[in-house]
This record gives structure tokens, sequence and C-alpha cells, in this order.
């Protein structure tokens, strides 16, 4: 990025040094210098308008030019971008265990300054079958968004090479985001709420993500409920045998979910309401 505003400056230099010697006027090496000065430091105020973010959490998605280099496919390419009093850090877990050091700069550099050197730390990813594996991550800093930067790697051999990576659509990162599972086939914990303390729920649940939506299956204590209504949407069971069995979408882990269930069992139907609570097992 320093390359392009220096050539980027210096064709301004040029270009308005053209002109003004085309009008019969020489150009002072004062005048020169001091446009190429304004010039560039309107360059770098843009820049930093454009790329600047309030303190706060968000996802980004990280690319690189290899790759043998990128997130772990568990994270869908992207990391977490963590700004704190102005300062960009951003977070990535990678493929494997592999890459054991980064450098912010060039590999011919690396050795030279081994303070600098970025210390992996090891993060546990969750894949779409629901299987876990522990990874390398690293917490890089960020100087600009949406612009590419030299990020050397050192693999196991012991051998520094170059990479040119980028942090890119950086989004506030939500509540929900954070709570919901990589996509995959999940067990958890289920507490119902409400009623008259007499129906209960299966527990542990199914529960799935795709897309990064969950679905919980829930079994119920009686065949006697014929339909459910989650955020406004009715659900009728899966099954016609044994008891009342639903699919249903969950908001967020750990938070209770607003219920209402259709008992046949008295003498009229009446609707109940509960709430269940899921938490990964």
């Amino acid at each position: 990025m320093r390359c392009k505003q220096f050539i980027i400056v210096s064709l301004a230099g040029v270009v308005l040094a053209a002109s003004l010697a085309s009008c019969g006027g020489a150009v002072p090496a004062s005048s020169a210098a001091a446009s190429s000065v304004a010039a560039s430091s309107v360059m770098v105020s843009s820049a930093a308008a454009e790329t600047a973010l309030p303190d706060g959490v968000y996802t980004a998605d990280f690319e690189t030019d290899s790759s043998m280099f990128h997130p772990n496919e568990a994270c869908n390419g992207k990391g977490t971008l963590t700004v704190e009093n102005g300062v960009m850090t951003f977070h990535v877990s990678l493929a494997s265990k592999k890459i054991v050091n980064l450098y912010p700069g060039l590999a011919a550099d690396a050795e030279a300054n081994k303070t600098a050197w970025l210390i992996p730390t090891v993060d546990t990813v969750t894949y779409a079958d629901g299987t876990t594996e522990e990874v390398y991550g690293y917490d890089i800093p960020v100087e600009a968004l949406d612009t590419d930067f030299q990020l050397a790697l050192l693999g196991t051999k012991g051998k520094w090479y170059d990479h040119t990576v980028s942090v890119r659509n950086a989004e506030p990162k939500t509540e929900q985001a954070a709570e919901t599972p990589a996509d995959g086939a999940y067990t958890a914990a289920v507490v119902l709420e409400g009623g008259s303390g007499r129906a209960t729920v299966d527990s542990p649940a199914a529960l799935t993500v795709a897309e990064g939506k969950m679905t919980a299956t829930i079994v119920w204590s009686s065949p006697n409920y014929d339909y459910m209504i989650v955020d406004g949407e009715k659900y009728l069971p899966t099954n016609t045998e044994g008891n009342s069995t639903f699919e249903i979408p969950v908001a967020a882990l750990g938070t209770p979910l607003t219920v209402t269930a259709d008992t046949v069992a008295m003498s009229k139907p009446h609707e109940i309401e509960y709430t269940l609570t899921f938490t990964l097992e």
C-alpha cells in the first residue's frame, strides 16, 4: 500500500510540474514538495476514513494468495476482528498446526525481528459432522481493512514464505452469531418450563445447524400435542405414531425460547405456553 501511495503522489507532482511548465513558469522545489505532501496527506486521510471502524467486535473475511494458507473450513473463510482504542486485531483459526509462526512483513526480514513474530494460540474448531480438532490460531495486527499487506509464515521445516493477505468485509458480530455453532449435527440439553409441570420433553434433543440456522427435534412425553407455535409460525408433528415430535427453529442457545403447544388431552384443545432453553452438550 505504501508503494502505491508513493507512486501516485510522485505522479501527481510530475503532472503539476508539467502543467506549470507549459504555462511558461518554472516550478520551485518548495512548491513541488508542498504539493506532494498535501496530496499524500489527502490520500492517507481518505484511506483512514474509509477503513476506520468504531471500537467493537466484528466478523470479517480473511483472503490470502495461497490455497495452503487460509482459515479453517469450519470458519467459512472468516475470523474475528477486534477494534480497541482504534487499534485493529484480527483473530483467525487456521487449518492445522503446520504454520508455527507468522511475521507481519517480508520473509527476508523475519529472522532479524524475532520479537515481532506472532505466537500461535490453540483453537478448537467444530466441523459439520460434529467432530472437533485443535488447530493453531493467530492474532494479526491490521493497519487498514480491504487492503493487501505482507504476512510471512514459518512452516514446520523452518523456512519462511512470503504471502499477501487482506482482511475484508467487516460486519458487526452479533450475539446470535457468537452462540450459533458451525453447520452440523449436535445434541443439546433441553430445559422445559411452564404449563402445569406434568409435561416433559426428551433431553438431550437432536440439534442441527444448516446455513447458520438451528433446528431442534422436540419429543414430548405425550402423543396429544397436535401443533406448536414458535415466533408466530405453526409447526405440525413430524410423526403419526408415538409421542408428539416436532422440528422447530432455535433462535439462540442458552436463551429461553417461548413456544406454544396445543394439547388435545382434555375435553377441549388448549394452547399452553412454555419456554425451552437449549445448551450444547
